[in-house]
């Protein structure tokens, strides 16, 4: 059975040399290397400065080393180590040919961050996390072979880390993609999450969900009377996730007696500035 191990550079290493041009040599010189199954490379140094690219190359240059790799997670660091939106990210267009095992790609960071011809026909699972995902990654993941793809969570972010598409970016990703095996779908992390609401729930995937994540966004009493009235009619879906919200209470009751499995916690209530509202979506800078 495999197992899971994270490769990460803290500040000493990278002080004494440590980049993303050493991470695979590293990781390849760990003798319990053949036996990871998830792979997780967190810090490569300085984060904000150098990009994973050396990184994704050279797990392509030694793409027979890694080939036994099901899962992939690049850009696992918290805040302390480098704010979501500083995480300078890399060219995935390659990988995804050098790793045919692959059942689950999780990137964190939008900011040069390119996935280029998505062909894969085991992939499973895709996350991106981020603060702000540009129209090019939407057009990429909408283009994408993925015929066994089950689980695509993505973190919309705001403008100003990096979204600069509508709701109607959401609506044409869920109109011109092809996932037929599509049972989980995130479309989180919000400042327009009613809005993107209503575009998943007029998409052709609702009727084959089982789980469905709008957490971590702007969710008000509009996007909640639309899932009221949308999802009685989805027989298949089993869990709504809408934590980190601004729903009213009696909002979150009506979604709870739904009959299936909710999570309405974290709860948000709108600051007010100088006669303005405002919401924040969960992770942004």
């Amino acid at each position: 059975m495999g197992r899971s191990k994270k490769y990460v550079y803290d500040y000493e290493q990278s002080e004494n040399g440590k980049g993303p041009g050493t991470m695979v040599e590293d990781i390849l010189s760990d003798p319990e290397f053949s036996q990871v199954t998830d792979l997780v490379i967190g810090c490569w140094g300085d984060s904000w400065e150098g990009s994973c690219q050396p990184i994704l190359d050279q797990m392509v240059e030694h793409k027979e080393e890694f080939s036994h790799i099901e899962s992939l997670f690049v850009g696992d660091m918290d805040y302390e180590e480098c704010e979501v939106s500083w995480i300078i990210q890399g060219d995935y267009g390659r990988l995804w040919q050098a790793l045919p095992h692959l059942k689950a790609l999780t990137v964190k960071g939008s900011t040069d961050l390119k996935l280029g011809e998505i062909c894969h026909q085991e992939l499973e699972a895709l996350t991106i996390i981020c603060g702000g995902l540009p129209v090019s990654i939407f057009e990429e993941i909408q283009n994408a072979k993925l015929p066994n793809l089950k689980k695509l969570v993505l973190y919309i972010g705001v403008e100003y880390y990096g979204f600069d598409g509508d709701a109607d970016t959401v609506r044409t990703l869920l109109e011109k993609s092809d996932f037929p095996n599509l049972t989980w779908l995130g479309i989180e992390d919000s400042e327009i999450q009613d809005e993107l609401t209503q575009a998943v729930l007029d998409s052709k995937y609702m009727n084959q969900l089982k789980v469905l994540d709008l957490s971590n966004g702007t969710l008000t009493d509009k996007g909640g009377a639309l899932l009221l009235e949308k999802l009685p009619s989805c027989p298949n879906l089993e869990e709504l996730d809408v934590h980190y919200h601004y729903l009213s209470q009696g909002m979150v009751k009506k979604l709870q007696a739904l009959p299936i499995k909710v999570d309405a916690s974290e709860r948000n209530e709108p600051e007010t500035y100088r006669g303005e509202t405002w919401m924040n979506a969960m992770l942004t800078e």
